[in-house]
């Protein structure tokens, strides 16, 4: 698992790109559909903070409540693995959402 700093910050990354294409496309394309890509910057935002609340999960037991160390950890790890895979599964979804939302946002070449 990486760090949670690590994640943070690749959350916010993504959500910022993802924010700051929609403003370039805004500028570019938004003729009459700014209410649509401030929208879709909203969700982004949203979803940004959702995700880095997410990350902030703390595995609930503790060592006494295992017959020793080893299966406590191996514990934590399962528990911390499955919580990743949620988290970049929620994550991946919704940025789909929005990359459809992107693209039905922007003018077609008809």
């Amino acid at each position: 698992m990486a760090n949670k700093r690590d994640i943070k910050k690749a959350i916010q990354r993504a959500c910022g790109d993802i924010a700051g294409e929609c403003i370039f496309a805004e500028s570019a394309f938004g003729e009459g559909k700014i209410e649509q890509w401030d929208s879709v910057i909203i969700d982004t935002a949203l979803l940004q903070q959702e995700a880095v609340n997410r990350v902030n999960n703390r595995f609930g037991k503790k060592v006494k409540e295992f017959a020793n160390r080893k299966e406590y950890n191996k514990a934590r790890r399962a528990f911390f693995k499955q919580c990743e895979k949620e988290l970049s599964e929620y994550f991946r979804a919704e940025v789909e959402n929005i990359a459809k939302r992107m693209n039905e946002l922007m003018p077609s070449n008809k």
